[in-house]
């Protein structure tokens, strides 16, 4: 792709902002923000705070921005949440409140391209792209050897 199909503004000035900056500074980081911009929502699938959490808890990543084009989701698994530095196109409330009560900061993308132009100590991740229910069919037809799509049913039991 070479725009958004989406008619969202928002999301129009960020392209506008990241092919600026995709041409102007050479850097991977703004080409891959800017192509992440143009995917379709289902291949932005969203990241939750426990997988950013376990991505940022690698050696060597403590103040690093961690960087997800999508949407960020709370999981109600992780009971504590440390002092992170997000940015995402969207948050949910939950994940909000959760972020800032443990003193964290939540950017959007036009304020990290103040901070970090380049994509300087940012870590880019992306959520599972194979979570969606639709492609648990996907793959050898089921009752073939060696295949574990689910098949389409009406219903389960008796008919």
């Amino acid at each position: 792709r070479k725009e958004p199909k989406s008619q969202d503004i928002y999301l129009r000035l960020l392209v506008k902002l990241y092919r600026f900056l995709a041409r102007r500074t050479r850097s991977r980081f703004n080409q891959i923000v800017l192509k992440r911009l143009f995917m379709s929502r289902m291949h932005r699938p969203p990241v939750s705070i426990a997988r950013i959490m376990r991505q940022m808890k690698k050696h060597g990543r403590e103040g690093l921005t961690c960087v997800t084009v999508g949407s960020v989701t709370n999981d109600s698994r992780v009971l504590k949440v440390p002092k992170l530095k997000v940015c995402a196109l969207r948050f949910t409330a939950k994940v909000r409140e959760r972020i800032e009560a443990a003193g964290g900061l939540r950017q959007t993308f036009d304020q990290l391209a103040l901070l970090a132009p380049t994509g300087k100590r940012t870590v880019l991740i992306q959520g599972p792209r194979k979570s969606r229910k639709a492609c648990r069919h996907f793959g050898r037809a089921p009752g073939v050897p060696h295949s574990h799509a689910k098949p389409y049913v009406r219903s389960k039991g008796r008919k």
